[in-house]
């Protein structure tokens, strides 16, 4: 074998923020605090939605199960990150790598399908209003989350696995910040068009599906909202959805971009730029999109606050 003289890979080492020189410094202070507000503003989230009897609600509960995962999601990737910011070697062993990718596959993928289930459960409270009570019941709420879950387990283990067993007996230097898909296959001694295939079908299934589920929704609810006489009520209706596709937005534009184009237009440093846009500014702008601009979930905030004051005075 040509291969029986290479050393076998135990480690990889990132590349990424190695070139700023002094400025990881100053990125640490920066995504530190980032990190830092993201974690304290979707506590404060998940905290008020589970306090406040008002927001037991389908919506808020997707709300809720989305702010954790966005939570899970970024700890997988940033708490490491900002360690290699101040270390000298920025490694992370063979096992770890397998370990990072295979959940950050398995919360992105969930995020995906968990987005659908929210277009659905706009798309049955807007259209089907009489019996959103019924359609969106807790169990049927536990069962889209559990199908989310579900569907990007088995797609993470799957990837996962078959980028692990791939054979890496040449380079270890993973040229972004984490163990993403593209970057570590890059490192491998040999890999088949297969392979790439399989990643590239999977990711389809994973972009394509929930988005054209969330299309159909959308497209039903728009129908609905013309149909309102006054423009004011059309208005209401609508802004009930637009935080909903501002973050589908970000999210499949920013997935599609790294997933779903050829191989041959890989550009580390294009995907570097736009997974921390998507690992970090994302899960921040998220909470905020979604909740801190919400007339009902400030009314929420404020009780649930009044309420604990009262009970530590």
């Amino acid at each position: 074998m040509e291969w029986a003289n290479e050393t076998l890979v135990t480690e990889f080492v990132f590349l990424s923020f190695s070139s700023l020189g002094g400025l990881q410094r100053l990125l640490f202070a920066v995504f530190l605090l980032v990190y830092l507000f993201m974690l304290g503003t979707n506590a404060i989230i998940v905290s008020t939605i589970v306090l406040d009897r008002a927001l037991h609600t389908p919506m808020y509960f997707f709300l809720g199960v989305l702010s954790c995962s966005e939570t899970c999601y970024t700890f997988v990737i940033v708490p490491k990150m900002l360690v290699d910011l101040l270390a000298q070697k920025k490694a992370i062993s063979f096992l770890g790598c397998a370990i990072q990718m295979f959940s950050f596959l398995f919360l992105g993928c969930s995020h995906s399908f968990l987005l659908a289930a929210m277009g659905y459960d706009r798309y049955v409270a807007i259209c089907d209003p009489l019996r959103y009570t019924l359609l969106m019941g807790h169990g049927v709420c536990m069962g889209l989350v559990a199908a989310a879950c579900a569907c990007g387990f088995i797609v993470a283990q799957i990837i996962t696995s078959l980028v692990f067993h791939l054979p890496f007996h040449s380079s270890n230097q993973l040229h972004h910040f984490f163990c993403d898909i593209f970057p570590v296959l890059k490192l491998a001694s040999h890999y088949s068009y297969l392979s790439q295939l399989v990643v590239f079908v999977l990711g389809v299934f994973v972009l394509i599906i929930p988005l054209l589920l969330i299309l159909v929704s959308y497209i039903r609810i728009i129908s609905a909202i013309l149909k309102i006489p006054s423009s004011v009520g059309r208005y209401k209706t609508f802004s009930t959805c637009a935080s909903h596709l501002i973050v589908i937005t970000v999210h499949y534009g920013c997935a599609s971009f790294i997933y779903l184009r050829p191989k041959s237009n890989y550009s580390s440093s294009q995907d570097t730029l736009i997974s921390v846009f998507y690992t970090i500014l994302t899960p921040l702008f998220n909470p905020m999109i979604y909740s801190l601009r919400n007339k009902e979930f400030k009314s929420a905030l404020q009780r649930t606050m009044t309420q604990t004051s009262c009970l530590v005075n």
